[in-house]
């Protein structure tokens, strides 16, 4: 299946694959250390599947670096189904714990003595920034400490010539995201999805009573979970660590909540890191807020502290995927590592796995603490990276509104519209929008219904407290249309006349790409569209050319990863049955794909891959074998337009005949329960920022403009805004076209794609791996282009 550059797997293509990453002879160990973060079992799961894929051994380190040091019966073989069922499980089933004996040259003499007895020489950790500075002490010491060993006689010279040097690769899971040079640590967005649970449940019953809370979320050193979760829930105040407030903001912070008050708003949120300070790096409490608002302003105040809460629960979609991905990327780097390779730590820059030296980053995570503890807060800041200092200004930019008198009129209208269906996340959107809007001078304009609401003339200006407590909304507020504007374009037009509009924002799913090509085609006829456009991406499907991701398509892959959760939790009573699920996404196979991966599916069927009848009799033979183990149950996923023929019912009946006498069958049509509920706070957050930086755009080009009469008629006035890579990324729709497969309504080139082979080797199929990406190692950057994480 040689379709849009995905490999087939001629042998061999195979053997060279193995030849060149070949684990044969090698012995891989695995450890959980520090504090625990979900998603730690789906690296564990990935390490150890894709390392006995490869041919190497790999052994369970148990109870971290005290395992290593005390031997025996914690360093134990893992083979491929002691690691099943474990993706839905939150911590570590490896178990975790702190060690001082590993701290000194003993601890460490009798850990390499253990490994070398089982001939590990790999060392994958998964921790924070001290279990790995811990693995890199120990890498340096290894040949030292076998000449030690040799020399009291406990191993031969041979030995210690077989096992001169280990490698030492890291995978950073910590909930608290404290580490540089890595966007998202494994198990940060499973926090955030506790902490956004819990905000969301705290607000209906603050608006019942007028009350205030003060919510105290982890991150002793680092304010990530606390801004993250202030942006996403639009906190009204937060205070981090990396960023104390200044003097005097017990005052400000008072007037800020009896304004907001003023503004009809029944209810306050204040968001306080555990390790929040004041600028003389005196600790600001929880309860010290408390005790603010009650004296001052005489507020019903309650404080919440979320504590271990922010450890547990199931991992994310985001996370499981992370992990996995991050996993597989370690084993390729231990078993291409040579004794000169640095120790190095698997990381996400955007949405592309990275490896780098993981002194660096432990060098950089070290000078934030120092930036700290000296008062140079603004380098602090600055040394977390740009999406950190990104989710800063922005969080500053939407919750504090300036007073009237002090901003500068621009005399420019904004029109914002949802086009398409429904996606979570859109009301995040528009929210940001409309406060960035307000806040640059604008007047900010609402258009309801999509196109259609647009012809008819359902527009309304639209102010700051209109959009309050918008983000944790589903669906869209301001009512959205599949109609494309190509039939009202007079009428549109006449409207855009009537309330002068000088720019719009569009955000929507494919729909709103076509929507927005048909408006610069009409450019010629109508001068109305002479003003600068963009596109934000929203669907579920994530189909949109221009953008690797887009808003709700993190919410869906959430629904469906726990829907398939709770069907693998019913299956585990009844022995041997396979369930078939079918997924939404037109024919884009994003979500059955990375659907499957976050769930652990054994197949996903999708469009971009064509398959037959052939490969579908392979599946059932996987599966049959599969049954003879002891995971007696299959999950298969199906995109809704993975193929004309063999359909959702096809594929049940198949099954259910060729499994005949050894496993039986059950189907399960998702539906539209992947376009609703609640935003994740990745949707949220990502909604909030890209609008944001759309209407930064828009700003940018109509000041650029003023006062020269200047018309937009050229193709880079009218964009697609998205992350590509590792970059956001403003791209001419014209230029976007050729790029676009338009009877699918799908990207012509998809980067998911390439993490296809992934899902087939971790659910044990033989699969090509395209490993052209990997084996360079990076630097920590500062770079100047936009960041994309989120």
């Amino acid at each position: 299946m040689d379709h849009d550059g995905v490999p087939s797997t001629p042998r061999g293509f195979f053997r060279k694959f193995l030849e060149e990453l070949s684990g044969v002879g090698k012995a891989i160990g695995v450890l959980t250390s520090g504090g625990d973060a979900q998603g730690m079992n789906a690296a564990v799961r990935a390490v150890v599947r894709m390392g006995i894929y490869a041919g190497a051994k790999v052994y369970f380190i148990y109870e971290g670096y005290q395992g290593m040091v005390d031997g025996g019966s914690n360093i134990v073989e893992a083979d491929w189904e002691s690691v099943s069922s474990i993706l839905q499980v939150g911590g570590t089933i490896i178990g975790s714990a702190r060690c001082k004996a590993f701290r000194t040259r003993e601890g460490r003499l009798k850990a390499a003595h253990n490994l070398v007895q089982r001939g590990i020489t790999n060392l994958c950790v998964i921790g924070g920034d001290g279990s790995l500075t811990g693995a890199n002490i120990f890498r340096e010491e290894w040949s030292g400490l076998l000449e030690e060993l040799a020399h009291s006689g406990k191993i031969n010279k041979e030995e210690v010539k077989k096992h001169g040097y280990l490698n030492v690769v890291g995978m950073v899971g910590s909930i608290d995201n404290d580490f540089c040079g890595t966007d998202m640590t494994i198990g940060t967005d499973s926090a955030l999805h506790r902490i956004i649970e819990v905000v969301d449940a705290i607000m209906t019953t603050a608006q019942s009573h007028q009350r205030t809370f003060v919510l105290e979320v982890m991150g002793r050193h680092c304010g990530y979970l606390a801004l993250v979760s202030a942006l996403a829930c639009g906190a009204d105040w937060v205070f981090l660590p990396e960023s104390p407030p200044e003097d005097g903001w017990q005052e400000t912070m008072c007037i800020k909540l009896s304004e907001n008050r003023a503004r009809k708003k029944r209810l306050n949120i204040i968001i306080v890191a555990e390790g929040a300070i004041d600028a003389q790096n005196k600790p600001i409490t929880s309860e010290q807020i408390k005790d603010l608002v009650v004296t001052q302003l005489g507020y019903d105040t309650r404080v919440t502290i979320l504590g271990h809460v922010q450890r547990g629960g199931t991992p994310s979609a985001f996370d499981r995927i992370l992990a996995s991905r991050m996993g597989v990327e370690a084993v390729i780097a231990l078993l291409q590592a040579t004794p000169e390779t640095p120790a190095c730590v698997v990381s996400l820059s955007g949405n592309q796995a990275v490896r780098l030296p993981l002194m660096e980053c432990v060098q950089m995570t070290q000078d934030v603490q120092k930036a700290m503890d000296e008062r140079r807060f603004k380098d602090a800041v600055k040394l977390r990276g740009r999406s950190f200092e990104g989710n800063l200004n922005t969080y500053k930019r939407l919750a504090i509104k300036m007073p009237d008198s002090k901003i500068q009129k621009s005399g420019f209208n904004v029109a914002v519209i949802n086009v398409g269906a429904p996606a979570a996340g859109m009301n995040a959107a528009v929210r940001s929008a409309v406060r960035f809007g307000i806040s640059e001078g604008h007047k900010m304009y609402a258009v309801y219904d999509g196109f259609e609401g647009f012809a008819k003339g359902q527009i309304k200006e639209i102010g700051w407290s209109d959009v309050g407590g918008w983000t944790g909304q589903g669906g869209s507020i301001l009512g959205t249309k599949r109609t494309l504007p190509g039939k009202y374009l007079e009428e549109i037009a006449e409207q855009m006349r009537t309330h002068s509009i000088n720019a719009l924002l569009i955000i929507g799913g494919f729909e709103a790409y076509l929507g927005l090509l048909e408006l610069s085609t009409a450019r010629g006829k109508h001068k109305e569209f002479c003003v600068p456009m963009v596109m934000v991406p929203a669907t579920v499907s994530n189909n949109v050319p221009g953008s690797d991701f887009s808003i709700g398509a993190d919410t869906a892959l959430n629904t469906i990863t726990d829907t398939c959760d709770r069907i693998k939790q019913s299956a585990s009573g009844t022995k041997r049955r396979v369930f078939i699920i079918e997924t939404m996404g037109g024919y884009c196979g994003y979500l059955a794909n990375m659907g499957g991966l976050a769930a652990g599916a054994d197949a996903a069927y999708i469009f971009e891959e064509p398959f037959d009848i052939r490969d579908l009799q392979a599946n059932v033979e996987h599966l049959t074998e599969k049954m003879k183990t002891t995971i007696q149950r299959g999950l298969v996923l199906r995109n809704e337009s993975c193929s004309e023929n063999y359909t959702t019912d096809f594929i049940y009946q198949l099954y259910s005949e060729e499994g005949k006498g050894v496993f039986d069958c059950r189907k399960n049509v998702l539906g539209h329960m992947q376009q609703g509920g609640a935003p994740s706070p990745f949707d949220r957050n990502f909604g909030t920022k890209i609008s944001a930086r759309a209407m930064q755009w828009i700003t940018w080009i109509l000041k650029e403009a003023q006062g020269k009469g200047k018309k937009f008629v050229t193709d880079d006035s009218i964009c697609v805004l998205g992350i590509s890579k590792r970059t956001l990324v403003f791209q001419p729709v014209a230029e976007l076209k050729k790029e676009t497969d338009f009877e699918h309504r799908i990207p012509k080139q998809q980067w998911w794609l390439k993490l296809r082979p992934l899902m087939k080797i971790l659910a044990k199929y033989k699969a090509s791996l395209d490993v052209s990406d990997s084996g360079q190692l990076e630097h920590v950057l500062h770079g100047h282009e936009e960041p994309a994480a989120i």
